[in-house]
């Protein structure tokens, strides 16, 4: 088909203008979806969207929105999207991802005096934790990465034992046996002080290590116990409470200088929110696990937390690192 010099000038016309009505619907498109003047910040997480810290997140997103009206914005990916908690914390420090949640227990291997953390008996109680955490020394924890900002923390309640086949009402009870841990050096060395074999083992990996006797038993807390189904694995969960090794939320340090002081008052105000939203979801949700666990026959056995404190005492008094005994002297201080 051919056209006429004024037919191709105006097909021509035709084309340009419909190229140039769908350049400008995809950035209107594209503004209408961030906006121009929107501060978006990404946190991704490993955990699943039923989980309380994912919730309190939730709740982080629509308090950011409100008290910043509009103006930042929290994008969420939940249930390892964008990684596992060790990638997302590699992404956070390389700038990759804004924001990420992490237990404390595999920051050591990059931030070793959070170690102090993962010190089996070096709290108390719960309360005795968050006296520590919302003081002077947990607020000095918050501030001390070079690479990462922590806005607040989160409960992960107490680690205990808990086993498939025999109970552990005793350190001695452990000797012998093999017991997945974190890949923490002093989650390791508690383990070994009490005769055990520790054996790091990826989380997704550990029901099958349990049912498959590759391991005789783990430790955690007891929603991660309920939710990551071991309870129809393990017939025992031991309430000795070794170690309140809490989460914390960080976000890359030069991410959060690049916000202003108005913004990072707003992010600040909504995380610590948050972390008080997050304690009482996570209360309510040990008691739920643990009537799941007991429905399913696993035995609950409050024990003697004594033996379990002298065996481990070498970890806290023969400390040689003189910041790390100078901590511990403090945390044990806090009334």
């Amino acid at each position: 088909m051919t056209f006429t010099p004024g037919q191709s000038d105006f097909l021509c016309g035709l084309l340009l203008g419909i190229f140039l009505s769908s350049c400008c619907f995809a950035l209107l498109y594209r503004t209408a979806g961030t906006g121009s003047n929107i501060t978006v910040l990404k946190l991704g997480h490993g955990l699943d969207q039923t989980h309380p810290v994912h919730l309190a997140m939730v709740y982080m997103q629509e308090r950011l929105d409100e008290l910043s009206n509009g103006t930042m914005r929290l994008d969420i990916y939940p249930g390892g999207m964008v990684g596992s908690e060790a990638q997302c914390l590699e992404q956070v420090q390389a700038g990759q991802l804004d924001m990420t949640k992490s237990s404390t227990s595999p920051m050591e291997s990059f931030w070793p005096e959070v170690r102090i953390f993962t010190i089996p008996y070096i709290f108390r109680d719960s309360a005795h934790l968050w006296k520590v955490l919302e003081g002077d020394i947990g607020t000095m924890f918050l501030e001390m990465s070079p690479t990462m900002y922590g806005l607040c923390y989160y409960d992960a309640g107490a680690r205990n034992f808990y086993s498939v086949r025999q109970p552990i009402l005793v350190p001695d009870s452990l000797r012998g046996m093999k017991i997945r841990v974190q890949q923490s050096r002093t989650a390791m060395d508690m383990i070994r002080s009490m005769g055990a074999a520790p054996t790091p083992i990826a989380w997704g990996e550990l029901y099958t290590a349990l049912s498959q006797g590759t391991v005789d038993g783990a430790e955690n807390n007891l929603p991660s116990f309920e939710t990551g189904r071991h309870s129809e694995v393990c017939r025992h969960f031991t309430l000795n409470e070794h170690t309140f090794v809490p989460d914390m939320l960080v976000i890359n340090r030069i991410r959060w200088q690049s916000l202003s002081t108005q913004q990072q008052g707003w992010l600040k105000q909504s995380a610590l929110e948050s972390s008080e939203k997050q304690r009482a979801l996570w209360e309510e949700e040990e008691q739920r696990c643990r009537k799941e666990a007991e429905s399913r026959g696993v035995q609950f056995h409050e024990v003697d937390k004594t033996p379990f404190i002298a065996v481990t005492a070498p970890m806290r008094e023969e400390v040689t690192d003189p910041w790390i005994r100078d901590m511990i002297q403090r945390i044990h201080d806090t009334q």
